[in-house]
């Protein structure tokens, strides 16, 4: 199989790529639209494409007008648009992800300051910059010291003259060449012109397919952990504790730790590379400051791991915010073990009342090992090197096709979907596409409601584990046949 190929199929092999397209067309399905899809899941997370600008330049409504719905909310004033805003897009074929951002603006304060911190990570997680000027009014000092900000990130950019209805104002478009960031795409966001030419100058910025941050992008290099949880927990704690020593500021304060610190530990006979990440505080859009870049760093290093530790302090109620950091690492598409700290300090009263939390606070996630420990003793701490080695199994984890469609086969006619508007909708066939987390597409006759994937999902896990992962389940469903 040559590279090209074997990068088309995902993880598939050619047989199994083969039997897989010869059952999609058997069925009715569009092989062009089923190998994109495998295509797309076999590659993981999406490039991702960042819309920035300052406030009022028509930044949501060009993202409207790409993802192809009202979905991002626009009102004729500035500052509507505060956090980033995510949505998934297709233009000829490919997909990607768009972010909508806040407008950015120089030396503002208060929550217009997040507002711009927002726009300035969106910046640096993505894989392209869309930055959106005002023809109409031209290029502004917020303009230019915008293009400083992204010429420093060092991403791809394409220049958008956005509100160029007609061609009395191209002309105008044409002035914002002085930017020097290149060609302005003419685009009327409000009523779609130009916006096919802008976007085939996104497909060339965007990459094919997103680079892999795992590990340190060596064959057999340091896995890589990411401490994360709210603040004061004990993170920077179990990392001094791990490490045998003390690598890492520890105070009773609150958000001591502001940058990541990445350390190359020994443990269990393995180098890991473990980052020690700022406490998550409630509510971030409206954090100044310091914790607020804090966060934003908190979720980078997350996107840079493989599996993330995530702390719990077991002496204190379950809080929003620990359901919330878990949901991060899930999203991410991260390994994950959740570590309950500060377990000699529980007495058996508090251990029941955590049980119940956990029970109904955390039943999404009761796929992931859990650890007890004590950072500050170092109790149970030689459980968390296999806890976390058995989460990267399940991450990696791969079911062949043969054996996963005998497996929906005996699931769908044990259980089959209930019956919906006088239908009944039947798995066809499915394959895994992709691992590192795993990411399954089923071929079906109808539309399976959130409550059967769900239970896909449960039987999926009992049946091959896959513990310790998050897993991803897309849905294709076959178009009705056309009649000839």
């Amino acid at each position: 199989m040559s590279n090209d190929t074997a990068a088309h199929h995902g993880e598939l092999g050619d047989a199994e790529y083969a039997e897989f397209m010869a059952l999609a067309a058997e069925e009715g399905f569009d092989t062009d639209e089923v190998d994109a899809d495998l295509d797309a899941a076999s590659h993981g997370p999406l490039p991702v494409l960042a819309v920035v600008g300052r406030p009022n330049v028509g930044k949501s409504t060009l993202v409207n007008r790409v993802i192809g719905r009202r979905e991002a909310v626009v009102e004729d004033r500035p500052g509507v648009t505060r956090d980033r805003v995510t949505y998934e897009a297709t233009w000829n074929g490919r997909r990607f992800k768009i972010v909508d951002t806040g407008g950015w603006e120089v030396d503002v304060l208060g929550i217009d300051a997040a507002v711009a911190a927002q726009a300035e990570y969106g910046i640096e997680a993505a894989d392209a910059v869309l930055f959106v000027v005002d023809a109409t009014v031209g290029a502004t000092d917020t303009d230019e010291a915008l293009v400083k900000l992204i010429r420093r990130a060092g991403k791809p950019v394409v220049l958008c003259a956005n509100k160029v209805d007609g061609p009395s104002t191209e002309a105008e478009a044409a002035y914002l060449w002085s930017l020097g960031l290149g060609e302005p795409y003419p685009v009327s966001a409000l009523h779609g012109r130009g916006s096919g030419d802008l976007l085939d100058a996104v497909m060339d910025a965007l990459p094919e397919a997103p680079p892999q941050l795992f590990g340190n992008g060596a064959v057999g290099g340091p896995r890589r952990v990411a401490l994360i949880g709210r603040p004061n927990v004990g993170k920077s704690s179990l990392l001094n504790k791990v490490a045998g020593e003390e690598r890492v500021v520890v105070n009773e304060l609150a958000g001591t730790t502001r940058d990541p610190v990445d350390e190359m530990i020994e443990l269990g006979g393995k180098t890991w590379k473990f980052v020690d990440t700022a406490g998550i505080r409630r509510r971030v859009h409206l954090t100044a400051g310091a914790d607020f870049y804090a966060s934003l760093r908190t979720a980078s290093a997350l996107e840079k791991a493989e599996v993330a530790v995530v702390l719990i302090d077991a002496s204190e109620t379950l809080a929003e915010q620990d359901t919330r950091i878990i949901s991060m690492a899930v999203e991410a598409g991260r390994a994950v073990v959740i570590a309950y700290n500060k377990w000699d300090q529980l007495d058996e009263e508090r251990r029941y009342y955590l049980e119940r939390e956990i029970e109904r606070d955390l039943v999404q996630v009761q796929w992931a090992p859990r650890v007890n420990v004590s950072a500050k003793t170092g109790r149970h701490m030689e459980k968390l090197v296999p806890a976390i080695e058995t989460a990267l199994e399940g991450w990696e984890t791969r079911i062949p096709t043969a054996r996963l469609n005998a497996f929906l086969g005996e699931l769908v006619a044990a259980h089959p979907h209930p019956i919906r508007g006088g239908k009944q909708p039947r798995i066809l066939f499915g394959t895994q596409a992709g691992t590192r987390p795993p990411r399954f597409v089923l071929f079906a006759s109808g539309f399976l409601e959130a409550g059967y994937r769900r239970f896909i999902e449960r039987r999926l896990r009992e049946e091959f584990g896959f513990e310790g992962t998050p897993i991803s389940i897309s849905v294709r469903v076959r178009e009705k046949r056309r009649k000839k």
